[in-house]
């Protein structure tokens, strides 16, 4: 089970209102509009660490994506596309205008 602390709480009260949570579990940190954050404990390699999180966003991201286009109708790119559009990219970065 995740502990949800609301976000007047962690403001007026912060490290006390977190020492109620169990040590290494995750919390939500929620507001008036829902939940806002996840406070992850970190444990070891602080990069590494790191690292699998942006890779889990990163994999969320790609499957809401991937959710939205085939709630559109769209066809999801072939391999091949998704090669070229890499490749296109590596050659000419979106930040040199004159490759437009």
């Amino acid at each position: 089970m995740m502990r949800q602390v609301s976000l007047r709480e962690f403001r007026t009260r912060g490290v006390k209102a977190l020492k109620e949570v169990p040590p290494g579990e995750t919390t939500l940190l929620v507001g008036q509009n829902g939940p806002a954050f996840f406070l992850v404990p970190v444990f070891g390699d602080v990069a590494k660490e790191d690292r699998e999180l942006r890779r889990a966003m990163a994999l969320n991201s790609l499957r809401e994506g991937w959710r939205r286009a085939a709630a559109s109708g769209a066809t999801p790119p072939s391999e091949d596309e998704i090669d070229a559009e890499i490749d296109r990219i590596r050659r000419c970065p979106e930040d040199r205008p004159e490759c437009a």
